[in-house]
């Protein structure tokens, strides 16, 4: 179990058990940490809703990443906008451009797998 919940956006989300994002909701929820999934599709990943908006929240610690760098760029503003303490870039998501948005705007940016932080207590 995790030491501090950290409230954690999941970009996105997809409420298909065979994505990796849809393994990132549940473990980081069977880890105590609060979640809010952002997809391009409404659904629902136990009882995590999927959201199409972009929430306005205080207080996010980790953004973690499950779109490609194309589909990223809508989110640019939005992500900045939540001033999160890093970014979590997954396999596949790797984005030179968001990389430097983020840390111009003192934000960690974080090559790496929630999954596999999650499983070996780095999260």
């Amino acid at each position: 179990m995790a030491n501090t919940p950290k409230l954690t956006v999941v970009i996105g989300a997809s409420p298909h058990p065979d994505r990796y994002s849809y393994l990132a909701v549940t473990r980081l929820r069977a880890h105590g940490h609060p979640v809010i999934a952002i997809g391009q599709r409404t659904g629902a990943i136990g009882d995590t809703p999927i959201m199409e908006e972009h929430p306005q929240t205080e207080g996010v610690d980790t953004v973690t990443l499950y779109l490609n760098p194309l589909r990223q760029q809508q989110y640019y503003d939005y992500i900045l906008s939540l001033k999160p303490k890093r970014i979590i870039f997954n396999p596949g998501t790797e984005n030179p451009e968001l990389i430097q948005l983020a840390e111009a705007n003192g934000i960690k940016a974080q090559p790496a797998c929630t999954l596999v932080l999650l499983s070996t207590g780095q999260y």
